[in-house]
């Protein structure tokens, strides 16, 4: 029973374009190919993360938010997405399909594993799997629910990605994502530190480049290439539907979060008083925090601010 289940899951037509099967990503005369057996490594490395996030909040975060006489530490997860942006950019930046995207499918799929790919791959899977794995410790935000979405969707679409050899639209997909989410820790950093002003602009400039990068690039660009640029090579096959439906499922969330963004945006610029709209409360909390955002008052030289009484424990 379970044979016959593994068999009709890696089932060539399933995951692979027609004429092809697994035999064809065999390593051979040097050349290195994804395997999903690769990512099994990702769950103890997910589990050193939790580690390092554990050791680097008590020995980095915690005496760093006590000078600054804050509470709440966050800087775990910006220096993980400043880290990953930067690397995801070393590993990108010098190949072709970076600057051309009829060059993701060139050869499809015979496309040899760069080692920079592998470890951009494991890293980024492995650190997506600690975020599910301590998702019922941490603080649950507002968009809770979408949070866990966004986690197992990451999941599935970097495995699938990988295993399917789609590795050259997935590193560029992963770089497209972290290239704003360290703004953000930034400015919630800087918040809690009291820097308002700072805030503020890092916030706007996060504002922009999450609109640019997940509503502009992502779905005009990289999803074009993903739709478009494949049909031009071989005929739709299952796992050319599953991978693009689950980008559209990451898509719809980014909607959802930049309408969040821009209903924050407008507070800016009308002067209400500003909150974390993904705040790191529970719902529940609501209405204590309005009070608190009221007493603290909505400016700050001028310029609203986002609240500072969240209590953060990532």
């Amino acid at each position: 029973m379970f044979q016959t289940l593994y068999s009709a899951f890696w089932w060539e037509r399933l995951w692979l374009p027609a004429n092809l099967t697994w035999a064809d990503l065999r390593d051979r005369d040097g050349r290195v190919y994804a395997k999903a057996a690769d990512l099994y490594v990702t769950l103890p490395l997910a589990l050193l993360f939790l580690v390092v996030r554990h050791l680097f909040e008590t020995y980095v975060a915690t005496p760093l938010a006590g000078l600054l006489n804050v509470k709440e530490k966050i800087s775990w997860r910006f220096t993980f997405y400043l880290i990953a942006f930067i690397a995801g950019m070393a590993v990108i930046v010098d190949k072709p399909w970076f600057y051309d995207l009829r060059e993701v499918w060139k050869g499809y799929p015979i496309q040899s594993m760069l080692p920079s790919q592998y470890w951009y791959y494991m890293i980024e899977l492995s650190f997506y799997w600690s975020l599910l794995f301590s998702v019922a410790s941490d603080v649950k935000r507002k968009d809770f629910k979408e949070q866990i979405v966004h986690h197992v969707a990451t999941i599935i679409l970097i495995s699938f990605s990988w295993f399917t050899n789609y590795i050259r639209a997935g590193t560029l997909i992963m770089a497209l994502h972290d290239s704003s989410d360290y703004l953000l820790e930034s400015a919630k950093m800087f918040n809690y530190a009291g820097w308002r002003n700072t805030c503020n602009n890092i916030f706007i400039v996060f504002a922009a480049v999450f609109i640019i990068t997940r509503l502009v690039i992502l779905p005009f660009w990289i999803m074009h290439c993903t739709l478009v640029y494949p049909l031009e090579l071989y005929p739709a096959f299952f796992g050319y539907y599953f991978f693009n439906g689950m980008m559209a499922v990451l898509q719809a969330l980014h909607v959802f979060w930049a309408f969040l963004i821009i209903r924050m945006a407008h507070k800016f610029i009308t002067g209400k008083v500003v909150e974390d709209e993904r705040s790191d409360r529970e719902e529940t909390d609501n209405s204590e925090e309005e009070e608190e955002g009221t007493k603290n008052g909505p400016l700050s030289n001028g310029h609203p601010v986002l609240n500072n009484n969240h209590r953060k424990t990532d």
